[in-house]
């Protein structure tokens, strides 16, 4: 399975480092011209093809959006029907707000099958993942599983804590957030929300 990283800051090169030591073929894109982001993609994911966002995501069987929030909107929805979709992004919004980041996602992305997790982890203790627990969630189950897979074999410990509204426990502002929690630190927590 091929995997699309569409960011080339913190996060995006973590995760290709990781697929491609698991063994995945990786393709990485930022914003704009790949030859922008070549010499960054030699040095901090060696073996991860730098690629438009077009063509990283056209064969990808998983595509992980590690962008920042405020670049969400610039990407083309079309380019993601049928894909299945890992959405590691942040956004801080106000208390109360209607919608989980995911949400938001899945419902610009209505062609694709949307996975909530990665987000909750900083980039700096992704490496090595060391059997850390990862919360994920998402309306679909069989995406669930094939990222509960992939996960798994990136080497985190995937904690399912329920559908994309569930999401909720993995952002800004949720005990789980940015903190070293175990899976069943993820269960008591997403039993409460549930």
């Amino acid at each position: 399975m091929k995997i699309a990283v569409l960011g080339a800051g913190h996060v995006g090169p973590v995760v290709a480092r990781l697929a491609l030591a698991a063994g995945f073929p990786v393709a990485i894109a930022g914003s704009g011209d790949p030859a922008r982001i070549e010499m960054i993609t030699e040095f901090l994911a060696p073996g991860a093809v730098a690629s438009s966002a077009a063509d990283a995501v056209a064969d990808a069987g998983l595509v992980v959006l590690a962008i920042p929030w405020h670049r969400f909107g610039t990407l083309e929805p079309g380019l993601f029907d049928g894909k299945l979709v890992v959405d590691a992004m942040n956004q801080w919004p106000p208390a109360g707000a209607p919608l989980g980041t995911s949400e938001e996602v899945a419902a610009r992305l209505a062609g694709a099958r949307v996975v909530k997790s990665l987000n909750h982890v900083a980039y700096q203790d992704m490496e090595p993942p060391d059997g850390r627990a990862v919360g994920l969630a998402g309306d679909d189950p069989a995406a669930v599983d094939v990222v509960a897979s992939f996960l798994e074999r990136i080497g985190f410990d995937p904690v399912r804590v329920g559908t994309l509204a569930a999401g909720r426990l993995l952002e800004p502002g949720s005990p789980v957030f940015g903190v070293a929690a175990g899976r069943p630190e993820f269960e008591k927590f997403a039993k409460e929300l549930s």
